[in-house]
């Protein structure tokens, strides 16, 4: 078992290009879409927006980001598996002793990680990779979190 959770660590670890940092600040996007090499759509919405990128190979990330300019919740699809580094800036670090501890659940479906300060959830297959983090503190008032479906 293990074996598995340090080979999926080095999937998440190597993974493609660089998107935004939850919890940083949305001028992230800018440089996530150069990244990408992708068109940025914005949507607002009653609590919050959205930033969508759509990468020329149909990689889309999602970026959502609170009233105080910071991105809470991030998605992506993709036919690889992002990098997460990049991705969850410093939450990464928790994902990791989560994943080393047994606070994280992976029984045929989705990579699910739920602690205090993070919310992961990560699943697919060879060339079809999606997924979820969030910061529940960062969660805008009257917002749910997973609203970018």
């Amino acid at each position: 078992m293990k074996t598995a959770l340090a080979a999926l660590a080095i999937l998440i670890l190597e993974g493609a290009p660089a998107w935004a940092t939850l919890g940083e600040y949305e001028s992230s996007v800018s440089v996530d879409q150069r990244v990408l090499r992708g068109a940025d759509r914005e949507e607002a919405r009653e609590g919050y927006k959205i930033h969508q990128l759509t990468a020329p190979d149909g990689t889309v990330v999602k970026e959502l980001i609170s009233p105080a300019g910071l991105v809470f919740e991030v998605t992506w699809q993709s036919e690889r598996m992002p990098n997460l580094q990049q991705l969850l800036g410093s939450s990464m670090a928790e994902l990791q002793v989560a994943l080393q501890s047994s606070t994280h659940r992976r029984r045929g479906g989705p990579l699910i990680v739920q602690t205090n300060t993070l919310v992961f959830v990560s699943g697919g297959h060879m060339r079809s990779f999606h997924g979820y983090a969030y910061v529940p503190g960062l969660v805008p008032r009257g917002v749910s979190p997973r609203v970018a479906q």
